[in-house]
């Protein structure tokens, strides 16, 4: 079981080395002094402690006073003088603490127990930490080692985010925390679609010590649906076309009402439609120029977001047969020099429609459909 470091206080009236200040006396010496740090982020860093005791309800107590020293053999020092049976420490902790009670005349109890602040009871990082796109949100999941190794010292995780830069990958240096779980997994929700982040997690000892970070993870949230309907264009044309991104207020900006339309099979700034040809089948069709479809993997996938990033190559305009559990990914042209990637898995074909589940990447030229790492 995992324990404090406590050492019993000795009731001497000097102050240095290893004596404690306090000479006794009708107050009872304070009890169940223990701490907790204060995580910072930087692991072995702590922004504070705050220590806690047993209260007393002795008519004659005025309050307590705190002392500190910095290393085993340093000069004890008063931190505080409180009438709480708390204190909390700011700034970087001492090593030791002990508390005293003191009432009128000066009269001052003897010590509590020492505490020692003792970075050794650091958890394990975690050792993974994987991401999943979703809509304006990503999903964490990680290792348990640091609570299997260690799990009446665990408390929980915190999770943090910054920035991210696709192009150079590279990690901002301004970092947020997002929360705090005991659980290995997490939800980073309203986010920006399109906008890149990194994550990383640590653990958090139940006296508060920080472990280093996990591994950190770059991912881009962006758009999906699901259930959507095809018609195929011989029976209804209304219904036939499909196009992950619309334009339509010029801004350049993928606004939600300008996502996964299905519209008229007859347009032609379509990025696919529902064909059927004289066997009966019904085909995918790439249609705006600078549009080209590949099937994902060699193997029905089990989910939308099992679709990770686009593949690099093997695209064509020619038309796919959709099956149902197999995914397509899209290759589009922008209005820049970027391309844009969107995701397609098939649940349901029928005679006349299909119907499917949709992604799409608003970031230009990032493949990032749903991201495992």
């Amino acid at each position: 079981m995992r324990r404090l470091i406590i050492t019993a206080g000795l009731v001497v009236g000097g102050c240095q080395g290893d004596d404690l200040i306090g000479v006794g006396g009708f107050l009872d010496p304070p009890t169940g002094l223990s701490y907790q740090v204060e995580a910072s982020g930087t692991p072995g860093r702590p922004s504070g402690v705050v220590l806690r005791w047993s209260g007393d309800d002795d008519p004659d107590l005025e309050g307590w006073n705190v002392y500190g020293r910095d290393g085993t053999s340093a000069p004890w020092t008063l931190r505080a003088a409180t009438t709480s049976n708390s204190y909390h420490d700011n700034g970087e902790p001492q090593l030791q603490y002990y508390v005293t009670a003191y009432g009128a005349g000066a009269l001052e109890s003897a010590p509590s127990q020492t505490v020692t602040v003792d970075e050794r009871l650091v958890l394990d990082k975690p050792a993974t930490l994987a991401s999943v796109t979703l809509n304006r949100a990503i999903a964490l999941v990680w290792s348990d080692n640091s609570y299997r190794g260690d799990p009446d010292g665990f408390g929980h995780y915190r999770v943090y985010s910054t920035s991210y830069d696709l192009d150079r990958d590279l990690c901002g240096n301004t970092w947020h925390l997002e929360g705090t779980t005991v659980a290995p997994e997490f939800r980073v929700g309203a986010l920006v679609n399109g906008v890149s982040r990194c994550f990383g997690v640590s653990a958090v000892a139940v006296e508060g010590f920080e472990s280093l970070w996990s591994p950190l993870v770059a991912d881009t949230p962006r758009p999906d649906a699901r259930n959507v309907a095809l018609t195929a264009r011989a029976v209804s044309d209304q219904t036939a076309g499909f196009r992950f991104w619309r334009d339509l207020n010029g801004n350049g900006r993928a606004e939600p009402a300008e996502l996964g339309l299905v519209g008229s099979g007859s347009a032609l700034d379509l990025d696919f439609r529902l064909e059927r040809d004289g066997a009966g089948r019904l085909l995918l069709v790439p249609v705006r120029t600078g549009t080209a479809v590949v099937v994902y993997g060699n193997r029905p996938v089990g989910d939308l977001t099992d679709i990770d990033v686009a593949p690099l190559g093997g695209y064509s305009r020619a038309p796919v047969e959709p099956v149902p559990g197999w995914g397509y990914v899209f290759e589009m042209d922008g209005p820049d020099r970027f391309a844009r990637y969107g995701a397609v898995r098939v649940s349901h074909v029928g005679r006349d429609l299909i119907i499917f589940d949709w992604a799409y990447q608003t970031d230009p030229g990032n493949p990032e459909l749903i991201t495992i790492r």
